[in-house]
């Protein structure tokens, strides 16, 4: 669709960042029209690892928090093969010079409602920020879809591409768009699609991928939401919440089955 056709409501794109959310920033304001950004700070490794303790214990904590630093350095070592990935899709990577960013501490800190009240969007959405609390949810002035990398209801939670090649299920590599809830992933899908990793792939580079071949699923929805059409779809798949896997599983695996 293009931005001539679209609603004349804003959208709001709350995010904490990241090559492949400004990869579907800049494709939403190419095909729909302006996009505000409200930007969020990340949790710190501290946090993080303190959270994941609380919910998993410290052992799982600990192993978590190794692969997450593996898969930073991963990004670093393969490069090349994320800036091959990002040249083949035409994928723009960047925030643009003339993007609104709006700073937050936290998307759920009153700054954020505030912001967003503020602009007052046809439909905000939400990609790679912390879970929303229900009081925030409540006060939305409008529609709030998340963008999730990976198929829901059966791979909720983190890492769903890499989980699905890992069960042996790589037709569920894929994405969803669906409408927030209070839970975690757990809410209506709109929209869904499935694709295939290529030669080179890990976890470090599956996020660029699945962004570059769900960019028009994201400009559907966001499309949809706006003109007032919200049609959900039931994918018929159980449900299940997965997490960052640990260390030794992540590198075990990998050996095993050259799946990194």
């Amino acid at each position: 669709m293009a931005a001539s056709e679209s609603n004349t409501r804003p959208i709001v794109i709350v995010t904490g960042g990241g090559a492949h959310v400004w990869a579907i920033v800049n494709a939403i304001a190419d095909r729909i029209g302006p996009v505000s950004v409200v930007l969020e700070t990340p949790e710190s490794k501290k946090q993080l690892l303190f959270g994941r303790a609380r919910r998993h214990g410290w052992i799982s904590a600990i192993g978590q928090l190794g692969t997450m630093v593996l898969s930073r350095l991963g990004k670093r070592l393969l490069a090349s093969h994320a800036a091959r990935l990002i040249a083949e899709e035409k994928l723009e990577i960047e925030p643009r010079p003339d993007q609104e960013i709006i700073h937050v501490a936290s998307a759920n800190r009153p700054e954020c409602l505030e912001a967003i009240e503020k602009i007052q969007p046809g439909v905000v959405l939400l990609n790679g920020c912390r879970l929303l609390s229900k009081g925030m949810l409540a006060r939305m002035p409008c529609p709030v879809l998340n963008y999730h990398a990976g198929i829901t209801p059966k791979y909720r939670g983190m890492n769903g591409g890499y989980w699905a090649l890992t069960s042996g299920d790589p037709y569920n590599f894929g994405t969803t768009v669906h409408l927030v809830d209070a839970g975690v992933d757990t809410g209506a899908v709109l929209k869904q699609v499935r694709g295939q990793p290529k030669r080179g792939d890990t976890i470090s580079s599956y996020a660029l991928r699945q962004a570059a071949f769900s960019r028009d699923i994201c400009v559907e929805a966001v499309s949809d939401v706006l003109a007032g059409r919200i049609a959900t779809v039931d994918p018929g798949l159980p449900s299940q919440q997965w997490y960052h896997p640990t260390i030794w599983f992540y590198l075990w695996t990998g050996l095993k089955t050259g799946i990194w």
